[in-house]
């Protein structure tokens, strides 16, 4: 069995058992091994998983728990996926997306980073302005999140006043 068929055989395992950390464990494996179209169809199964899994916990009225491999895989699925729109210009439904994010989370740090992101796309800040002004992107790296967790602590206060003002 060739990479390409073995690769394509643990993704497959992967959605057929809804193991969306396992899809992030083949990630780099996926990237370097398929073409455009097939890395396209990856990442889409990853999507299509996360938002199935963000309908079950809405439905359950449950808040995912940061901590447990499934909800973290499935909190960075809707995180990329609202970046994806913010870098698309499309702030209506990345504010959208963040807000969702921000209250569906157990873990206080990753709700409060969402709220900024979600008050930056609300206010139709650019995502160039938000990552060179509000976002310390390089303290979030070293953080290690798959979030931007750490801001110019003057800007966010600044929009977090504007917000709690404007009674956002």
């Amino acid at each position: 069995m060739s990479n390409v068929e073995k690769l394509k055989e643990d993704v497959f395992k992967a959605v057929q058992e809804g193991d969306l950390a396992s899809l992030y464990m083949l990630e780099e494996r996926a990237y370097s091994t398929f073409e455009e179209d097939m890395l396209q169809d990856f990442y889409a199964n990853i999507l299509d998983m996360a938002l199935e899994r963000l309908t079950d916990t809405l439905e359950a009225h449950r808040v995912m728990d940061i901590n447990e491999v499934q909800d973290f895989a499935t909190l960075r699925a809707l995180y990329e996926y609202a970046m994806e729109n913010y870098s698309a210009a499309k702030v209506e439904d990345a504010s959208a997306l963040f807000e969702v994010l921000g209250g569906l989370s157990n873990d206080k740090e990753f709700s409060k980073a969402l709220k900024i992101h979600w008050l930056a796309a609300a206010k139709k800040i650019s995502l160039d302005d938000f990552l060179d002004n509000i976002a310390d992107v390089e303290a979030t790296q070293e953080a290690g999140t798959f979030y931007i967790s750490s801001f110019n602590e003057k800007e966010a206060r600044k929009l977090l006043e504007n917000a709690q003002s404007s009674g956002e």
